[in-house]
This record gives structure tokens, sequence and C-alpha cells, in this order.
């Protein structure tokens, strides 16, 4: 949900200038769930007993309240493995998943529901009473699930120049996560519906070039003076460095079906950032590209995910979705060899040319019915 930059301390405690950190080393994820009544599948707000149950999670990890009492989210502890990570969130869905169960609940990973209960808006106070207020209907049943990436920089002037490398690679980062078709009942014929409803809000999608910490820092305040942003705490662009400590959020990928597709993600998000701080030393220019290129790229990845065409954002034309891929996993390759990932990418990327993307899963369960789309995207303890 769009709101507050993240505090670091939630995923843990690498200070500035920590070495791993610098390194483009350390990665955490938050996962957001929705609520959903075990019988209907229709989104339940039982979020605040749930994150006051306060279940048993590994070191640094958290549970946390999202915008609509419908969600939840889970946030690792700060890993530098990738076998690190997968334990961490693993744990956080089986806790998630039986603190549920004891409100009445069950917890689905799926970038939007397939079905909302009568009212998910309430009045509220604080940051999430001034998002209602600012966004009004926008927000009045936005739902949207992500997965969250944070990958450990320098500095925030480091973050802004890593940024700018990463633009071209993120639609493709979106299409290996599509995992939202259905919206109040109904397919949309997007893979990520949820994308879609993010694109809503004022500078949503891939964020623009920037040549430095300042011109980014003036771009936020511009936004938040015309009253597009609550404050200059918030942005709603793709990736963004952390206001306050040495992290990039990658804000890209819909809620991931597996575990798995969650660590790919983050594996992923780690190499091209490193990728990135590589060419960075190297003095390698970050790649041009049309800002409505992107965004068509962007779209296309919403659309189709890994199933159709995609855009590439640097030549502006048309390609098929896993030649986009493809060209992402050489693109890192080194870094991937650097920390151990690159049978992981490759074992995860099979099995997704094999299966399909979450959002095909959820079409092909659904055609067996409701029952059969609810297994496909709840998890039990």
């Amino acid at each position: 949900m769009p709101r507050i930059a993240i505090r670091h301390g939630r995923l843990g405690d690498p200070g500035p200038g920590d070495p791993a950190a610098a390194a483009g080393l350390t990665v955490g994820v938050e996962e957001e769930f929705l609520l959903l009544d075990p019988a209907t599948g229709a989104t339940l707000p039982r979020a605040a007993a749930i994150v006051a149950a306060d279940p048993p999670l590994p070191p640094g990890a958290k549970l946390h309240r999202e915008l609509r009492l419908t969600q939840v989210e889970a946030a690792t502890g700060v890993c530098t493995r990738a076998r690190q990570l997968r334990e961490q969130l693993v744990a956080g869905r089986r806790a998630l998943a039986g603190s549920a169960r004891l409100h009445g609940a069950v917890i689905a990973s799926s970038g939007t529901p397939v079905l909302s209960g009568p009212s998910t808006s309430e009045n509220q106070d604080g940051r999430f009473g001034d998002i209602d207020r600012v966004y009004r209907g926008m927000v009045a049943d936005y739902e949207a699930c992500g997965c969250h990436v944070h990958v450990g920089v320098a500095d925030a002037e480091t973050a802004v120049a890593v940024m700018n490398h990463l633009r071209p690679w993120l639609p493709s980062l979106l299409a290996l996560s599509v995992n939202s078709p259905f919206d109040h009942g109904r397919d949309t014929g997007y893979g990520s519906w949820r994308m879609v409803q993010q694109s809503r809000f004022p500078g949503a999608g891939i964020p623009p070039y920037f040549p430095d910490l300042e011109a980014y820092r003036a771009e936020v305040r511009r936004l938040a003076d015309c009253g597009a942003l609550v404050d200059e705490s918030m942005s709603f662009w793709l990736v963004r460095p952390s206001a306050s400590f040495p992290t990039l959020e990658f804000r890209v990928a819909d809620a991931a079906s597996t575990v798995d597709e969650a660590v790919l993600q983050a594996v992923l998000s780690r190499a091209l950032v490193r990728r990135a701080l590589a060419d960075l030393s190297d003095g390698v220019p970050p790649p041009e590209i049309s800002g409505q290129v992107a965004a068509a790229a962007l779209w296309a990845a919403a659309r189709d995910g890994i199933d159709g065409e995609g855009v590439h954002a640097c030549h502006a034309r048309r390609l098929p979705a896993w030649q986009l891929v493809d060209e992402l996993v050489a693109h890192v390759a080194s870094t991937l060899d650097e920390t151990g990932d690159r049978d992981l990418v490759a074992i995860v990327l099979e099995r997704l040319r094999r299966d399909g993307s979450g959002a095909r899963r959820q079409r092909k369960a659904a055609a067996a019915g409701l029952p059969a789309l609810l297994a496909t995207i709840t998890h039990q303890a």
C-alpha cells in the first residue's frame, strides 16, 4: 500500500556505513497478505486482532497492519543469504496463518482479492486517516498486496544513482510476479490488476531519471507541495530510496504466489543493485529510456506477464516477455554468481516456464470453481 517510506528498523538494524549494506548484500522482504473468510473467500477485517496476537517470528521479523483491516504484512529480518531469507519467509507465513486461523480467517497471497467483503473502509486517525482523506474513493476499497524487497546500499546519494540504472528492468520483475487477475469476482484480463490500481496514484510507476539526490528530493517536495503526496516521506515510484536509512525498496512485484517466487524477486533485485554498483564504479552511465516507453513496458507487463509480449524499454519495441527476462538474467549473471544465486534463479524460472505465472495458475484453478481457486492462493499453518 502507498504509505510512509520504510523505516529500516522494521527489517533489522544495519545502520549507515554497514559493510554488507555498502556492498549491496543485505536484503529483506515485506509480504502483504489478504485476510479471507475461509467459507466464502471474501475479505475479512481482522488485521488488528491478528497483529495484536503477536505470534512468534524469527529474529528481526515483524507483523504490521496495512491501510485496510483486511490486509496484514509480514516483514523478514535483514538477511544476507537466500536460504536464510527463505527460512524467514516460511516462518513468517506459518506464524501469520496460525494467528489468522485463531481469528476465523485464512491468509491469501494474491495481489488483489477475488471477492471483497461488504465494506473494507473504516474511520481512521493518524497517517492512515490522512491517506483516506487525500485519496478518498481511490483507496476506499484498495486491498492491493505486494512483495516489497529492500536491498542495502551505502547512502541515499548512491541509492538514487543506483535507481537510475534499475529503471529498464522493473517491467520484467513485474512480469515474473503477476498474481492478481481478478477484481470483485471478475477476470480483468490482466495478469496484475494491482498494478493497474496503483497506476491511478499521482507519480506512480517507473521513476524518472534523477541526476542526484537533491533533484530527487526536490521532485518529492514538488509533488507534496502540489498536494499529490501526503508529505515528503511518501512516493509511489516502484523503486525508491529510504528517507532515513541506506536501502533501496523495490515495490514492483505482486504478492508472491509461493515463497520461492518471493525469494526470486529478492535475489534478482539484489543482483540488479549489485550490477548497478559495479557499473557506477566503472563509470558506466545509466541507460536512456523514454518515460512514455517505460510506462508502456510496465503496462504490457501488467497485462500479459510472462505469458505474452513485453516491451523493451531501451529499444522501444515489442518482444516475447521471456526474451526480456532472459536478458535481465544475462545482465546480472556475474552478480548472481557472486552471491551463489544463479542455480536458484534457474530452478524457479524453469518452474515458471512450466507452470506459468501466479495469474495463470489462479485462472486455471478458477475454472474448477471457487474452492479450487481459494486453495491455490490461501496458506494454512
